[in-house]
C-alpha cells in the first residue's frame, strides 16, 4: 500500500499519478475481496480448514485498500471539495454504487472485531452475508467505471458468479429465512 503511494510521490506511477492509485488501490481491494470468498469452497475442495483463519485478514485488507481508493479520489482528485464529493455520489451512478459497497465494507470490518463479533452474537453472521452484495457491488462499480475495455470486470464478474453459484444452498437458505413471515 505504501509502495504505491510512495512511487506516486516520486514520479515513477506513470502519466497521471492519481489515477494510477485509484486504480491500483480499487483493483487490489476488490482482488482480495474475492481472494476472501474464494477460501470457503477451496477449504472445502482441499480439506484444509487453516486457510480460514486467512479469511478474516482478506477481508480487513480489502476494506483498507477499499479506503484508500476512497481516500486518494476525495482527497487527491476531487481535492476535497465536499460539495463535489457529494454531487459526485449523487450524480454518477457508478460512484454511488462504489460508495454503497465502500459503506457495507466499512461495516463489515468494524464489525469483525472480536468484542463485536460477541455481542452480535446470532445477528453477526447474517450481517457479515452482505459481503456477498459488496462484492457484486463493487464488481459494478468497475464494470460501470471504465469507458470501452469490459474484459477485466467481465472477468471479476464471472469469478464472483461462480462464486455464488458455489454458494447458492447457503444463499436461498439465508433468502428463504429473511423473509418476513404472515400470521
Amino acid at each position: 500500500m505504501a509502495s504505491a503511494y510512495w512511487s506516486a510521490l516520486n514520479d515513477t506511477i506513470g502519466g497521471d499519478p492519481v489515477e494510477s492509485l485509484i486504480h491500483f488501490y480499487g483493483l487490489s481491494a476488490l482482488r482480495l475481496l474475492l481472494l476472501s470468498l474464494v477460501l470457503t469452497p477451496l477449504v472445502r475442495f482441499s480439506r484444509q480448514p487453516a486457510l480460514m483463519r486467512l479469511r478474516r485478514p482478506l477481508g480487513l485488507w480489502a476494506a483498507a485498500f477499499a479506503t484508500a481508493h476512497l481516500a486518494v479520489y476525495v482527497v487527491y482528485d476531487l481535492q476535497m471539495n465536499w460539495a463535489l464529493v457529494l454531487s459526485e455520489v449523487i450524480e454518477r451512478p457508478y460512484i454511488t454504487v462504489g460508495f454503497v459497497a465502500w459503506l457495507v465494507l466499512s461495516v463489515l470490518a468494524v464489525t469483525s472485531l472480536p468484542r463485536l463479533v460477541r455481542a452480535l452474537g446470532k445477528r453477526w453472521k447474517p450481517l457479515h452475508n452482505t459481503v456477498y452484495l459488496a462484492a457484486a457491488l463493487v464488481c459494478l462499480h468497475f464494470l460501470w467505471s471504465v469507458k470501452a475495455d469490459i474484459v477485466e470486470p467481465g472477468l471479476y464478474i464471472l469469478i464472483l458468479a461462480v462464486l455464488l453459484f458455489l454458494r447458492k444452498e447457503k444463499l436461498f437458505r439465508y433468502f428463504r429465512s429473511s423473509k418476513p413471515h404472515n400470521g
